[in-house]
């Protein structure tokens, strides 16, 4: 007697976003739970993007710092490195000098940057701000308007700076990332916002803001799986869109990574401890229903694709 595998039917579906100019990459459309393909569709793969800093970071551990180190000195090199050594698809510029609390760098130096790292690579890229909203705003409106026509994603747009953002976006066709902090409400009213700003729905990409291994990412995976929940079981169009997971950030900064082996040897190798740390946050959010992770260490990235791979079947 046969065994018949129960399945789930499901009214909706994510909408599709493409992104980039030359090389364009296109994101969502399943109409099943991440990786259900014996219960539904999923045309598109989730996407890996590698960041790239517009300054040399200081406080990375070697681990990270070492596959980069002869390249943080230019962000346009380093980009470069990305997609010839480690086959980078998409690129992910982190413009952390523009923080006020940091280096504090004037607008025009972004901009400058973010258009040389524009005209640099082929494949799609991504500029994120320093999470300063007002700072964000002047930097990625003026990045928008200077790259026109290259199809950027912009971030972290938010609910204190989405007008002006997205405004720009819509003037020059990019797609914004709408960043809220581990709220499914909040996620959707921003989302709303957008759309009554005019943002066309095929420009829009949810941040829900990511946590990593063993600090908040049962917060962080119970709010995607909500989000995917709404869209799918309940055909919530303001949810229904791709997801989006800035995690390399998070992963390479709690205190685990960082911890030398002589102080705790029983963590064994710190490298194999990030990249691990990494990749099993990867894991987690791509289960969650991440349809593009921003990655930093090659080997952990490495590993990531084959678990999409095998996972697509």
């Amino acid at each position: 007697m046969g065994v018949e595998i129960p399945k789930t039917s499901y009214s909706g579906a994510i909408r599709q976003i493409s992104f980039g100019s030359a090389n364009k990459v296109t994101m969502g459309g399943a109409n099943s739970f991440p990786f259900h393909v014996f219960e539904g569709e999923m045309p598109n793969p989730p996407r890996i993007a590698m960041e790239v800093y517009d300054h040399p970071p200081e406080d990375w551990p070697e681990a990270a710092l070492a596959p980069f180190k002869d390249v943080v000195d230019d962000p346009v090199k380093w980009a470069g490195k990305c997609i010839e050594e480690y086959g980078a698809e998409i690129i992910c510029l982190q413009l952390k000098g523009l923080d006020p609390n940091g280096k504090d760098d004037p607008v025009e130096d972004a901009v400058a940057t973010a258009s040389r790292v524009a005209e640099a690579v082929e494949v799609p890229l991504i500029v994120w701000g320093c999470g300063n909203d007002e700072k964000d705003a002047e930097a990625l409106k003026a990045i928008c308007e200077a790259c026109e026509g290259r199809g950027l994603m912009v971030g972290p747009v938010t609910e204190n700076n989405y007008s002006r953002v997205g405004a720009a976006a819509i003037a020059y066709q990019h797609v914004v990332a709408a960043m809220t902090p581990i709220d499914i409400n909040l996620a959707k009213q921003l989302n709303i916002l957008l759309g009554n700003l005019g943002v066309p729905d095929d420009r829009i990409v949810i941040d829900p803001n990511s946590a990593a291994l063993g600090y908040g990412i049962e917060y962080t995976y119970s709010v995607m799986e909500r989000i995917r929940m709404a869209a799918l079981l309940q055909e919530d169009e303001r949810l229904a869109f791709p997801i989006i997971c800035n995690m390399a950030r998070e992963v390479w900064k709690v205190k685990e990574v960082g911890i030398p082996q002589q102080e705790d040897p029983k963590l064994g190798d710190p490298e194999e401890r990030g990249i691990m740390m990494e990749a099993m946050t990867a894991s987690l959010l791509l289960n969650a229903g991440a349809d593009l992770l921003i990655m930093r260490h090659p080997e952990a990235i490495k590993r990531t694709r084959k678990l999409i791979s095998d996972m697509m079947g």
